[in-house]
């Protein structure tokens, strides 16, 4: 469960006046330090408009409090691939994505840019998605 998190650092520019054809939204975890059933996460979230008209980039950490089990699994996985459990992964990926994606919105409008707009919640999924039939 997430029990708190900062945003220590923000960038924002805008690199030439041209129309925004679109967005990309990076989301980096940089480390995870566990400390009992705390989890502690530091984090890069990096937004950049097409064509390259600019960038927003902001980072922080974000704090969790797990069950000691929980928490050990998350340490261990991250220390050997580098990456979070699927289930923990979207709990923190969807809570750093609404948090800069809100706050962002403030940063980037004196430079005239468009907000990045907090998208769906994320979900992990394990087999490749099937598509729909056809109307």
């Amino acid at each position: 469960m997430i029990t708190g998190g900062t945003i220590d650092y923000v960038e924002a520019k805008r690199d030439k006046e041209d129309n925004i054809a679109g967005i990309g939204i990076d989301i980096q975890i940089q480390e995870v330090s566990v400390n009992g059933k705390n989890v502690k996460l530091k984090y890069t979230y990096i937004v950049k408009y097409e064509s390259g008209v600019g960038t927003l980039k902001m980072s922080g950490t974000l704090s969790a409090e797990e069950e000691p089990k929980k928490a050990k699994e998350i340490d261990d996985t991250y220390k050997k691939t580098k990456k979070l459990p699927d289930d923990f992964a979207e709990v923190v990926l969807n809570s750093i994505n609404f948090t800069c994606g809100t706050n962002g919105i403030f940063v980037i409008r004196p430079l005239n840019l468009t907000p990045p707009m907090v998208p769906p919640r994320i979900e992990i999924s394990k087999a490749p998605a099937k598509p729909s039939p056809a109307s």
